[in-house]
């Protein structure tokens, strides 16, 4: 028998310890959780083999049997999107509401189908709770599958004893943003196909069918409308010089990342895209409620102000909201409100400032925020929708006029012919 000193929580948040004398770490875990409490930390007494000090030379390496490329090639897990987060949360926190202690829990979890998390993320969740660590610190060893948002939340829950209902609010905040996201890529995939299409035409028409009307044309010695002239010269550009077209785009498409790679770079081209007509209503909406959704999910789970708003400009993927983020989190730490830098900052509306700055007075940020994410996205849906209803027609217009312009050329070419014939038989 060995001594294990613990300390835990019950279901009411109230934080025990003591001492168990048992055989070995898991049935420590074990006696906790028939003891109805939520393991914090399990430490053995002295003396005490436990499994992390065993000799590295008794511990089977996968380093020491493949190759670091193959190693690396297998052990790759991809970022798993934001609705396969949301199901697996939403799924452990069925479970644990259910009563099942989180070892095995986390031990059924791996028996789910869970889109986009590997089995062993929960294997290997589970051994290192079982070795006594607490959940977020097993999650944190994961930040592939675990963002620090998600672990400091959990982390958040384990503090305060309400680990199922944060998990409950990160399933539903997943699943939001998850929705917007869906929401904002169907409104782009219309245009997409429109333009793919259009484009594919007119190389096809330019490259094989023209010229079959042009050696035509050329046996019949006609005179050719400018109209069609203009396109001939456009197709022997297309024709005779496409490489050189290719070698533009991939010098154009190799600039454009090198620009992109640098901060300046990312930092103008955010600038942009919060600019542009039309879209840059939809890219800002978007990343206000990011903004006031993330930071909100955060207050509400206990997680500390400046801690949340480092956490939400890590999240954040414009450059433009990360600096006033950043700016304003310095300014909290000098001792302003929230309110007062996030107007300072220049970025945010005077909407989101105005019911921040109520929330701080009737003493409920977190609740403001969660507002100001629900109006956000609100207008968001409204401007997908608009955008949607004036880019189809445009690229309607576009599509017909690209068209019509090619056929009026061979037919103009083709009339004339006709006319010359007419014209040579009636003298």
């Amino acid at each position: 028998m060995a001594q294990f000193s613990y300390k835990a929580r019950r279901r009411s948040g109230e934080v025990v310890q003591g001492v168990l004398d048992v055989a070995d770490r898991t049935a420590a875990l074990a006696q906790i959780e028939r003891l109805g409490l939520f393991p914090v930390a399990l430490d053995a007494a002295k003396g005490v083999a436990t499994a992390a000090d065993k000799p590295a030379a008794q511990k089977v390496e996968l380093s020491g049997v493949l190759p670091s490329s193959l190693r690396s090639l297998l052990t790759r897990k991809r970022k798993p999107k934001m609705q396969e987060v949301a199901t697996f949360t939403q799924q452990l926190a069925n479970l644990l509401q259910a009563g099942m202690p989180l070892t095995i829990a986390l031990n059924s979890m791996t028996h789910l189908e869970s889109k986009g998390i590997p089995k062993d993320v929960s294997v290997n969740l589970r051994q290192e709770v079982m070795e006594g660590r607490s959940l977020s610190d097993a999650m944190n060893k994961q930040p592939i599958i675990f963002s620090d948002l998600y672990v400091n939340m959990v982390k958040a829950g384990e503090q305060s004893g309400a680990l199922v209902e944060v998990l409950r609010r990160m399933a539903d905040h997943f699943e939001k943003f998850a929705a917007v996201q869906a929401k904002f890529s169907a409104a782009l995939v219309y245009p997409a196909f429109v333009g793919v299409v259009g484009v594919a035409i007119a190389i096809f028409f330019m490259t094989y069918m023209l010229p079959k009307f042009m050696t035509l044309f050329g046996n019949m010695n006609v005179q050719l409308p400018m109209m069609t002239q203009i396109l001939i010269k456009i197709s022997d550009v297309f024709t005779g010089y496409w490489w050189a077209m290719l070698l533009g785009l991939g010098l154009a498409y190799i600039g454009f990342r090198k620009f992109q790679s640098t901060e300046e770079g990312k930092r103008k081209l955010d600038e942009w895209k919060m600019k542009m007509p039309i879209f840059g209503k939809v890219v800002k909406l978007n990343l206000f409620g990011q903004f006031a959704r993330t930071l909100s999910t955060l207050l509400e789970n206990g997680v500390p102000v400046l801690t949340a708003l480092k956490i939400t400009e890590q999240v954040l993927p414009n450059r433009v909201i990360k600096e006033a983020t950043a700016k304003t989190r310095e300014a909290v730490t000098d001792g302003k409100t929230l309110a007062q830098p996030l107007a300072q900052s220049k970025v945010f509306p005077q909407l989101m400032v105005d019911l921040v700055r109520i929330g701080e007075e009737t003493g409920n940020v977190p609740g403001a925020l969660k507002n100001v994410a629900d109006t956000y996205e609100n207008e968001l849906n409204i401007a997908l929708r608009v955008m949607t209803n004036m880019i189809e027609p445009v690229m309607i217009v576009a599509m017909a006029g690209g068209v019509g312009f090619l056929l009026l050329s061979v037919l103009s070419a083709m009339f004339s012919m006709i006319s010359n014939v007419g014209g040579a038989m009636s003298h």
